[in-house]
């Protein structure tokens, strides 16, 4: 089994304006209060106010105020602006995953999985099958906390590192991409994904398929205004279930994949988008 290291080059963390605007008030607010004691309700006040908006902004998963963020693909990767990327969350699910890849093999459409750790653990032939099939496989955290946005420097990076040795197990592969449980994240999260050479990414549109089962609500959340470079958000694991008890999202991608087809939009993976970028003069 292949041991996952941090990687020897790591992508420079740069601090986003906020934060270092949030460093400052703090470091004003402390000399102040030191100076003028009969200031610190003010500082406090303000140090407050400060971690309100701090998590607020956590809050907002296409917010690229803490840190960069992609919520469309580059537009030196998206291949003479005619690519897309389907991603799906959650998985991989021995139920669905295996479906969701025979209609992708239908339609040769490449998508990106972002896999929570503790089930590609769980399921290491069905991870190694998403990638033999021309797919990839993206890091989701190891365990898919719902408190995830509230963990601090040490745990989050215990979330990413094992699951990015989750990953590197079941498929040989070393994730390059990451994306938050619900989106949610805070300020500690942007420092750790630089130390492990991941890239953050959210989405542009996203279909709420774990929460509705109806089909055409879902499908119209995706495909309205659909354009290129659109990030779409989709769930092998967690989807929501129809009347009749599948899961909404097989229900939901063959038409999705007849109309990015129907717009002229080419299906690439995000790392065809980063690898087309880079090479972009």
């Amino acid at each position: 089994m292949p041991a996952y290291a941090p990687p020897l080059t790591r992508r420079p963390w740069r601090p986003a304006p906020l934060i270092r605007g949030s460093v400052a008030l703090h470091l004003a607010a402390a000399g102040a209060a030191l100076a003028r004691p009969q200031w610190w309700p003010w500082a406090l006040s303000a140090v407050v106010a400060d971690h309100v908006l701090l998590g607020a902004v956590g809050l907002w998963p296409r917010s690229k105020l803490l840190g960069p963020n992609w919520t469309r693909l580059p537009e030196a990767g998206a291949g003479g602006a005619a690519a897309i990327a389907i991603t799906f969350d959650d998985g991989p699910d021995p139920d669905v995953t295996p479906r969701v890849l025979a209609l992708l093999d239908e339609h040769r459409a490449p998508a990106t999985f972002f896999c929570v750790g503790e089930r590609v653990n769980r399921h290491p032939a069905l991870a190694r099958e998403i990638v033999e099939r021309g797919h990839t496989i993206e890091n989701h955290s190891q365990r898919h906390l719902h408190r995830f946005s509230l963990l601090g420097p040490r745990a989050l990076a215990d979330e990413i590192a094992r699951a990015q040795q989750a990953i590197l197990a079941a498929t040989g592969e070393v994730a390059q991409f990451f994306r938050a449980p619900a989106g949610l994240r805070n300020p500690f999260l942007e420092p750790a994904l630089a130390r492990a050479n991941l890239r953050l990414v959210s989405w542009t549109r996203r279909g709420f398929d774990t929460v509705s089962g109806r089909a055409q609500g879902v499908l119209g959340r995706l495909t309205r205004g659909l354009e290129a470079r659109d990030i779409l958000l989709l769930h092998d694991g967690r989807s929501a279930r129809t009347t009749t008890g599948s899961a909404v999202i097989l229900e939901v991608l063959p038409p999705l994949l007849a109309a990015i087809a129907a717009a002229g939009l080419t299906p690439v993976t995000l790392r065809a988008a980063a690898d087309r970028a880079a090479r972009s003069p």
